[in-house]
């Protein structure tokens, strides 16, 4: 057994002019959450459609699971997906829904009520689908997603349009279903939904690959620093020169400023604003939210972009 769930060497898909996936070299190990997170319109989807096999690559290659893309039919079995809304007949209860998709796949009757189990709809599993709520919906979702007992789960964008109660339900399952030896990749466009549950992250823009690695990797990117606030606004701008003076960067937003050193150095720069007879109105340390991180890493690769096109 392979120790990776997807495997890509320069994945690529074009179409016509717009490339969107972009020369994309990856290994996901099995096991986790794992989350794909870009801006919409990075190419999340167009990536996921192509590891299913629902689209085919213009360049490059692939394996899921170990097996080859060019035949899904070697995986699909052991793959469960989410792709945009689930499909149900809404005048038929989730139980029906279920069982009539279990026979169409000729899966055993008892996963029915296995999956109902796993994503907590039993209480309301003989209710007609059109009484759920969004977030009920989407669980029914996955619970047909997991009919065949997949090995790996792919989700896309299984909390979008959730309130934040659904979302913490999702993100709890993403989690149990982790736990029970499944790997699980779930696309957002927002770091902070999978920011709780995720192991390992995924980060593309413009259908480029930014970033691939555990969850506490992209953590140590994030920058510390100290926010410093002058009592009186017309001493920031003084404040910030002083700064610069000493070999400390800052950014200014308003009347406060953002310190480029690390948190225990705090009490040098309050001396610092003292010796200049600056009084300060707040002085703490500040680290960047993985968000933020995200934020200035999918911005980055914008500005990069843009330079590149007007280049061209």
């Amino acid at each position: 057994m392979t120790a990776r769930a997807i495997t890509t060497s320069g994945l690529t898909r074009r179409f016509g002019d717009l490339v969107a996936v972009d020369d994309v070299s990856l290994e996901i190990p099995r096991g986790g959450v794992i989350g794909l997170v870009g801006p919409n319109g990075s190419g999340k989807s167009t990536t996921i459609r192509i590891l299913l096999g629902l689209i085919r690559p213009s360049a490059g290659t692939a394996e899921v699971l170990g097996r080859p893309i060019a035949d899904p039919s070697r995986y699909a079995d052991r793959v469960g997906a989410l792709i945009e809304s689930p499909a149900f007949i809404p005048t038929l209860s989730a139980r029906r829904n279920l069982a009539s998709l279990a026979l169409l796949r000729g899966l055993p009757d008892t996963r029915v009520d296995e999956v109902l189990h796993i994503v907590d709809l039993r209480d309301r599993a003989d209710d007609d689908v059109r009484t759920y709520s969004h977030g009920m919906k989407q669980r029914l979702g996955i619970a047909m997603a997991l009919l065949p007992d997949p090995d790996l789960l792919i989700l896309d964008e299984p909390t979008n349009g959730l309130d934040p109660a659904g979302i913490v339900e999702i993100r709890s399952l993403l989690k149990r279903l982790a736990a029970d030896g499944r790997t699980v990749i779930v696309s957002s466009h927002l770091l902070s939904e999978l920011e709780a549950a995720a192991d390992y992250v995924v980060v593309i823009r413009f259908g480029a690959l930014l970033f691939a690695g555990p969850l506490a990797e992209l953590m140590r990117q994030a920058r510390t620093g100290v926010e410093v606030e002058p009592e009186h606004p017309a001493d920031a701008a003084r404040l910030a020169k002083l700064f610069a003076a000493q070999g400390w960067a800052s950014e200014m937003t308003g009347d406060t400023l953002r310190v480029q050193v690390d948190p225990e150095r705090a009490a040098e720069l309050n001396r610092a604003a003292q010796g200049a007879s600056i009084v300060l109105r707040r002085l703490a340390p500040r680290t960047q939210s993985l968000e933020d991180v995200f934020l200035q890493m999918t911005t980055v690769a914008a500005t990069t972009d843009t330079t590149v096109r007007k280049a061209a």
